[in-house]
């Protein structure tokens, strides 16, 4: 990666109801950077738009990401649903490579009343097959299972750069929306922000700066995590000092804004970041 590039998740909402050709168009007068691909409800795109965010990927300085669909739980207590799952990441992931996403992201799992080792563990054979799978379609595509927002999921930081560690085309998505909310208002200065990137390139190494996937959005919460996303100026989401971290970490990738008024927010912030 050669800069931060600033991402909406999905397309904008002027876009609403006139497709991707209107929405990309829109990404592109508004000079923001790319955006993530949501797979909401499962991987569905049909030929023209493949062709249409295929096109606009191989823009100089454009980036796309993907986000797989929310009916993922690679700890469920029924085996077919694993196997659901793990299909879904995979077919997230060979979309991906078509239409020339730099990566994928998703909620890995919840507890489900376990521990945190044993459902690592469970994790991790599903992740293997994962790797191996796409390693043997020639798919490299970066894997990136995402920091949560509630006590229930599987997801803290710690959890995920500790899977980032057992397989070389998996990262961590930090979203740190999730990680302020899960922790009931912490983890939102600029120290606490400088500790947490500190601590992912000690434990995954400095190059992570250069190949980032991030999530960033206004949010609301209670004592039990992550309620909803707010737009910023709603919420108490710090999002200035953790660019100027950025900065001053020289963090390359993709920041991808969900906040409720997706493409404003996501100019907002690109704009504060470039002031610095």
């Amino acid at each position: 990666m050669n800069k931060l590039h600033f991402l909406t998740a999905g397309l904008p909402l002027s876009s609403e109801g006139k497709g991707y050709k209107k929405g990309l168009n829109i990404i592109n007068e508004m000079d923001l950077d790319g955006l993530e691909v949501e797979f909401v409800h499962g991987v569905r795109m049909n030929d023209a738009n493949q062709a249409l965010v295929q096109e606009f990927s191989k823009q100089q300085d454009k980036l796309v990401t993907c986000h797989g669909p929310y009916y993922i739980n690679l700890n469920s207590q029924e085996e077919e649903k694993i196997e659901a799952s793990v299909e879904r990441i995979l077919e997230t992931a060979r979309m991906g490579q078509k239409i020339g996403a730099y990566s994928i992201t998703f909620h890995a799992a919840f507890y489900m009343k376990q521990t945190p080792e044993e459902v690592y563990k469970t994790i991790y054979k599903s992740m293997e097959r994962i790797c191996s799978t796409l390693e043997a379609e020639n798919n490299n595509i970066w894997i990136r299972p995402e920091t949560t927002g509630k006590g229930t999921q599987w997801g803290t930081l710690e959890e995920i750069v500790q899977l980032s560690k057992e397989f070389k085309n998996v990262l961590p998505c930090i979203d740190f929306a999730h990680i302020h909310a899960r922790n009931n208002g912490i983890y939102n200065t600029y120290d606490e922000f400088s500790k947490m990137l500190e601590y992912v390139g000690k434990e995954l190494g400095n190059d992570v700066f250069n190949n980032f996937h991030a999530h960033l959005a206004g949010i609301e919460y209670s004592v039990k995590g992550e309620k909803n996303h707010l737009i910023f100026e709603e919420s108490d989401m710090n999002y200035k000092d953790l660019l100027k971290v950025f900065k001053e970490f020289n963090v390359k990738g993709a920041l991808v804004c969900e906040s409720p008024n997706i493409e404003l927010d996501t100019k907002l912030l690109k704009d504060y970041y470039l002031s610095l």
